[in-house]
């Protein structure tokens, strides 16, 4: 990435600004300006997450707000109530509370003498749901949204479920805001007040998990911030960001084809960071398509940004499977001038007498069966993370040792190309033994010497088969036809190649598993593939410009004074039949001179299980994280565990604090939670 120094405007930065809400509590904001900004003022940009200015975050906000802020742009990034160096306690994400203070910052935000009424957001993630679900308010200030791996469902398409399935990322995300709650403000913006401000957050936030996880199914707490509720409702311009190995690129597809007003959409082959970060490559100068937007919408318009196609995709070539995170994803980049678009039909794929996939056409004699399939627990665990970082070996490996707890569908060698752009979609006729069961369903390109690269999945409770409002118990021994859609891909299958579709009754870690082993029957005859074929489009794929060079603002002096490091480890103890994923999620430990401030960030998650004991299935997050500052020296520890039995899920946290040797606080909680068939 490329830093720029020649830039249109020298930029100043006030370190902290208080922005007081309407109940009396103050938010911290770090600004970043046009060193003369006209006397009109200028327009602003917002960024409001829980994710600490002042040190954490401190670098890689530099290099954007720096970049906005060069660029003739007010650029702010605001401590959400009750994180960095913000009043208050944060209870939960997207709170009623959180919406009302973020209508106030706006309006605080249009109110500056540096600002001529026009306000923008961007974010990434939590940020990325604020500005689209501020959008769906329409605060007069709000002109244009930028929104990066974000959803407009929290419940079908967010880190806490997957077709009604519980989704191990909602414990480690859980934990990761469990560990930022419990951090104080910093003595130096706060004063004598950063003990009792702490002490609040340590007695108020908590563990957030059991509240998400007592929320079962999609009910009125998951459709509040679910901005899918009425698309209608937003009507300022939206571009929406998100990459192929992250966790929220379906969203994309919804809003280009659903909101109202002016969108634009864009996937790259990238995990869970802003594109001029992007890993795997190639990352491109998101920052200067955020400026043109920008300037499209918050300046004097003309930029030509809404000439250009409406979506943007990396189209993914086939790779061989690593087991180390990807640096780059061949493919190249096209674009549709609407979605769903005219040149995408989906095709039908079934399976003839051989149980071989072929176009339905194809079909010579449908195959007999019926199948009997009970998956091991082994089955997942070289799935990846549901939401890549980048930093990890977190991307599915070789798809051939989950193949073998599965149903395997091939197709011949491919006589030629075979691209997809979309949602592909699997219909067949079950049954299963058990009141509560799963179908895990994988798209995989397998490569002419069998080395099997997943192109992307789906996951269905079947409790949920008629929809996740009201899911009802499996009649053990009935036939149904269900449907499981699989996630957003974009690939292009190589000649010679084969598609695979792959069917297992458990997925885990990626998702809990059932309470109990499942036999699943399925008639292989009733099978049908619906794949999104996309036929190429010279006329506007060939016309497509490059992106800029990926370009920032410089980054404050650091200093590294231990390395992290990212494992992903698998641990099997043959003799007690005990199979464990170990992740390490180390960021090490670093020195911010300008603030004079040690920062540690630390995190390990377990998964494991015994044999086919699926009561034996257990998770565990533990968190560290440490500021120190001469004397000033703090330190949190979370643990976070969760075992389960047919009926419950029983989570067990822990939260410690220590400043310098002495532990300030101390507290357990433990709660168990009905299943609810899951």
């Amino acid at each position: 990435m490329k830093t720029v120094t020649d830039t249109p405007h020298a930029v100043r930065i006030e370190e902290n600004v208080w922005i007081r809400l309407r109940d009396g509590t103050h938010l911290a904001a770090r600004v970043w300006l046009p060193a003369e900004p006209p006397a009109a003022g200028v327009p602003a940009i917002l960024e409001s997450i829980p994710y600490r200015k002042r040190d954490i975050k401190r670098i890689r906000d530099a290099r954007i707000h720096g970049y906005f802020a060069a660029h003739g742009y007010a650029s702010v990034r605001v401590d959400a109530r009750g994180s960095g160096d913000s009043e208050g306690v944060l209870t939960d994400e997207y709170t009623e509370q959180e919406l009302c203070d973020g209508e106030d910052v706006l309006a605080w935000l249009a109110a500056q003498p540096w600002c001529n009424a026009r306000v923008g957001m961007i974010g990434i993630s939590w940020g990325g749901f604020h500005a689209l679900q501020l959008a769906a308010r329409r605060p007069p200030a709000l002109q244009a949204v930028v929104t990066v791996c974000a959803s407009d469902d929290r419940y079908r398409d967010d880190v806490h479920y997957m077709g009604g399935c519980l989704l191990s990322d909602n414990l480690s995300w859980a934990s990761t805001m469990f560990a930022y709650a419990s951090l104080p403000p910093d003595p130096a913006i706060v004063g004598d007040r950063w003990r009792e401000l702490w002490r609040q957050r340590l007695a108020g936030s908590g563990p957030w998990l059991t509240e998400w996880m007592r929320h079962a199914h999609r009910d009125d707490y998951w459709r509040h911030g679910s901005v899918c509720e009425d698309y209608s409702a937003i009507r300022c311009p939206v571009m929406a960001v998100s990459g192929w190995a992250d966790g929220y690129s379906n969203a994309v597809f919804r809003l280009v084809e659903h909101l109202d007003a002016p969108c634009k959409g864009l996937i790259g082959p990238w995990s869970h960071l802003y594109p001029h970060l992007g890993q795997p490559g190639p990352a491109i100068g998101f920052l200067q398509e955020c400026v043109r937007w920008w300037d499209e919408w918050l300046g004097e318009g003309d930029t030509g940004v809404m000439d250009e196609p409406t979506l943007r995709v990396w189209l993914q070539d086939g790779v061989q499977p690593q087991a180390a995170a990807y640096r780059y994803r061949p493919g190249r980049w096209v674009a549709e001038s609407r979605w769903p678009s005219p040149h995408v039909r989906f095709a039908p794929w079934a399976l003839d007498a051989q149980r071989r996939l072929v176009p339905t056409e194809e079909v010579d004699a449908p195959p007999e069966g019926p199948l009997d399939l009970q998956s091991p627990l082994s089955v997942g665990l070289l799935a990846g993370k549901w939401c890549s970082f980048g930093s990890a070996p977190d991307h599915p490996y070789d798809q051939r040792e989950e193949d073998g707890g599965s149903l395997v569908y091939d197709c011949r060698p491919l006589s030629e190309r075979l691209e997809i752009l979309g949602a592909p979609e699997l219909e067949l006729e079950i049954a299963v033994d058990q009141p509560v069961a799963m179908l895990a369903v994988r798209l995989s390109d397998i490569a002419s010497d069998g080395k099997a690269t997943r192109v992307t999945y789906g996951l269905l409770n079947l409790c949920h088969r008629d929809g996740h409002e009201a899911p009802t118990p499996l009649e053990p021994g009935e036939r149904y036809r269900v449907r499981v859609p699989l996630n957003h891909a974009a690939h292009g299958f190589a000649a010679e190649h084969r598609l695979r579709v792959s069917l297992s009754t458990s997925y885990w870690p990626l998702a809990w598993a059932p309470p109990r082993p499942v036999t699943l029957t399925v008639w292989p005859q009733t099978l049908r593939l619906h794949l999104p074929v996309r036929a190429a489009d010279p006329a506007i794929d060939a016309q497509l410009p490059d992106f800029d060079e990926a370009e920032s603002a410089a980054a404050p002096a650091w200093e590294t004074l231990r390395r992290g490091e990212s494992k992903w480890l698998i641990e099997r103890d043959l003799g007690r039949e005990s199979t464990t994923l170990h992740i390490i999620n180390d960021q090490g430990r670093w020195y911010i001179p300008e603030v004079d401030l040690g920062v540690t960030v630390h995190g390990e998650e377990w998964y494991g299980y015994r044999g086919d004991d699926f009561g034996s299935l257990h998770s565990e997050v533990r968190g560290r994280r440490e500021l120190e500052r001469g004397d000033w020296r703090i330190r949190t520890d979370t643990r976070t565990l969760i075992s389960c039995d047919a009926d419950h899920f029983h989570v067990h946290a822990t939260l410690d604090a220590w400043e310098g040797e002495e532990r300030v606080f101390s507290r357990i909680w433990k709660e168990s939670v009905p299943r609810l068939l899951r």
